[in-house]
């Protein structure tokens, strides 16, 4: 465990830079209380490929390059979220990125860029930050869901798949989520890998903070603070996404179609009798569970509520209708609806029936 952040010119100069980037916004609060604790399975064989970081950590927008830098590992910890409101809850995503989907078996498959995350359903009880319900992660391409214990929440088209776990924290009891090493595929603590915290187990334990991100000493590192980035942020990933939206795809700069970052076979992916795959990670607007029904790519993001109900049953009283999502907001703003939809969007999502879920006000509960 290390206790006295390290520094280095280039780290403290992006620490800056995120300070002023993180917690910005009228959910800061929320989204620190329920941020988790987050266990990253490390492989010896790589240990900066694991640690997660922003996926501009090299100073700039280009997707294709961040396999080639990924160097050290001396970035700060970074972890990003949204915030979606409805009439009955919050929906927090929390996602956590890393340069390299990678691996040491021969002939396997590896590539540049991965993005995986959690979505947390909130109930607004009256309390300040409302009541965790439900969660659902990302493991590579299919979602899982998990419910605190007493949570009301049954199984839906899906089966539960675990139980979420907690750890006290800033005085807080945090929802515990964890990665697999190399591919990063994510789940409630401890579904994911055999990583607990143990003294023989490679591995990191990541820890919210609303002060200076630190970075990894090794891959065996139990205390590690993260900053909490908003994917809304001016000039961060939602905006390169909106930007890239309305440019030629061979123009874009971090995604190559809607939802999905560019990614291409520079810098020794792929190497060793491994094979690279290219334009092969997602984001939350990207993400999708190819064999869950009724629920589409892109859900995750622009309609979490619809996501959630899919999920589970046991909702009780429980609104579609959103009086915040920066998603179908940002959407709108660009100008984009059902007649005019960014390159590569879900063809089973109505832009403009999504709209109609946003409001200004919700009926008396």
């Amino acid at each position: 465990m290390h206790m006295i952040p390290r520094t280095s010119a280039l780290a403290s100069a992006v620490c800056s830079l995120l300070a002023g980037a993180a917690q910005a916004g009228p959910y800061n609060a929320l989204v620190f209380h329920h941020a988790p604790v987050h266990y990253q399975d490390t492989d010896s064989s790589d240990y900066p490929s694991d640690y997660i970081t922003a996926f501009d950590y090299d100073s700039d927008r280009i997707s294709t390059n961040n396999w080639d830098n990924r160097a050290g590992g001396l970035w700060p910890a970074t972890v990003y979220y949204s915030v979606v409101e409805s009439c009955s809850h919050y929906f927090v995503t929390y996602a956590f990125f890393h340069p390299r989907d990678w691996s040491d078996t021969i002939f396997d498959q590896e590539h540049e860029n991965d993005l995986e995350g959690a979505l947390l359903a909130i109930r607004k009880d009256g309390t300040s930050f409302g009541k965790l319900e439900g969660m659902i992660t990302v493991f590579h391409t299919n979602f899982f869901s998990f419910t605190p214990a007493g949570s009301a929440l049954t199984d839906g088209n899906e089966s539960i798949d675990g139980t979420v776990s907690f750890e006290a924290h800033d005085g807080v009891n945090r929802p515990k989520t964890v990665q697999e090493a190399k591919g990063h595929g994510l789940k409630a603590w401890p579904y994911a890998s055999d990583f607990n915290g143990g003294a023989n187990q490679d591995g990191i334990i990541y820890y919210p903070t609303q002060g200076a991100a630190d970075y990894p000493t090794s891959g065996n590192d139990r205390f590690v603070p993260y900053r909490l980035v908003d994917i809304h942020a001016a000039n961060g990933m939602w905006a390169a996404a909106i930007d890239d939206a309305n440019v030629p795809g061979g123009s874009a700069q971090t995604f190559n179609s809607w939802g999905t970052f560019k990614g291409d076979t520079s810098g020794g992916c792929g190497s060793g009798l491994k094979s690279c795959s290219s334009n092969s990670a997602n984001t939350p607007w990207g993400w999708d569970d190819g064999d869950d029904g009724g629920s589409y790519r892109g859900e995750f993001a622009l309609d979490p509520a619809h996501l959630v109900e899919h999920y589970f049953n046991g909702t009780g009283t429980f609104s579609q209708q959103y009086v915040s999502n920066p998603y179908l907001q940002g959407l709108r703003a660009a100008g984009f609806n059902s007649a005019h939809l960014p390159s590569g969007f879900p063809s089973q999502l109505n832009l403009d029936a999504m709209y109609s879920k946003l409001t200004a006000t919700c009926p008396a509960q």
